[in-house]
């Protein structure tokens, strides 16, 4: 990329409270799936990096978890993370759910913001789904309650409004270098990558708590060569669960539900490491894994990134 003294970067945090559209609104940002996404709330647990660069700008937005009042320590683990990210934002989108009223937690992210340096966007997502006259309401019960560079509709799933939003974005970032490769997607490694993919099959096809109480670790991954078809990426993972029952259910009748889980993870996989790829999966129980301060390190640096 030639030199531009115009040149601007930034990192621009992405927060909400859980299931208003934070990972789709990535993914529409970058034009393509980097973050899983699923109709389950919580489905984020860990700041997910996402790199836009353009002749122009280098973003790099950090996708985090929903917050909420945490049960357990995995909660809490999440909620410290996505409030980390707001110190290092040069911008701030905050992110609400137009067809949901304001909330407790929503009041709780305000008081933060109102600590916080950075420039904050409000962005009302999912205004596909509600009637255009019902906007003004929503915006001045906001306007109200905290003093926002800007707010802007926008619908993350059909990426109506985002357009504006990046410009507006734009505008607000400080003149800076190009801190990645301009062909960089993400400075997290492919097996976090890889791992999420499987987790998010979890999530879709599993209910109640089984889909909050497993987690993914990739165990191998490495390109082999074989005699037939050539060379094909060889993935090992390991699902674990906080009890038997639910090793049981995740992997179901005859093996069939893991059997479905992997071949759509595979399918998901082959797409964003464009290889072929075998994918073995286990099921395996790790008791209250999600209580203890020394397993959640084990199961993905959840204290950690």
């Amino acid at each position: 990329m030639d030199e531009n003294q115009n040149f601007k970067s930034g990192y621009v945090s992405i927060i909400g409270a859980p299931n208003v559209g934070k990972s789709t609104l990535l993914n529409t940002f970058l034009g393509q799936k980097l973050a899983i996404v699923t109709p389950k709330p919580q489905t984020t647990r860990n700041q997910i990096r996402g790199i836009l660069t353009t002749d122009n700008h280098q973003i790099i937005f950090v996708d985090t978890p929903g917050l909420m009042n945490p049960k357990y320590r995995l909660q809490s683990e999440m909620v410290k993370t996505a409030y980390g990210a707001l110190g290092d934002g040069d911008v701030v989108l905050f992110v609400v759910d137009a067809k949901r009223p304001h909330s407790e937690i929503e009041d709780q992210i305000l008081k933060r913001l109102r600590r916080s340096q950075s420039t904050t966007i409000l962005v009302l997502n999912k205004v596909d789904l509600i009637a255009k006259p019902n906007l003004l309401p929503i915006f001045e019960e906001y306007n109200e309650k905290f003093e926002f560079a800007q707010m802007i509709p926008i619908s993350a799933l059909t990426a109506d409004g985002v357009p504006v939003l990046l410009e507006q974005i734009e505008g607000y970032l400080p003149l800076g270098p190009l801190y990645f490769p301009e062909d960089q997607l993400s400075d997290l490694p492919e097996r976090f990558f890889i791992s999420e993919t499987v987790r998010e099959k979890i999530m879709l096809m599993t209910q109640r708590e089984i889909p909050y109480s497993s987690a993914v670790i990739i165990e191998e991954f490495e390109k082999r060569q074989t005699n037939k078809s050539g060379e094909i990426t060889y993935i090992r993972a390991i699902v674990y669960a906080e009890r038997q029952t639910q090793k049981q259910i995740i992997i179901g009748k005859g093996g069939k539900l893991i059997k479905r889980v992997g071949e759509l993870a595979r399918a998901d996989i082959e797409k964003f490491l464009d290889a072929r790829v075998y994918l073995e999966l286990y099921v395996t129980v790790k008791t209250d894994w999600r209580k203890d301060v020394r397993k959640l390190r084990e199961l993905g640096g959840f204290m950690d990134m």
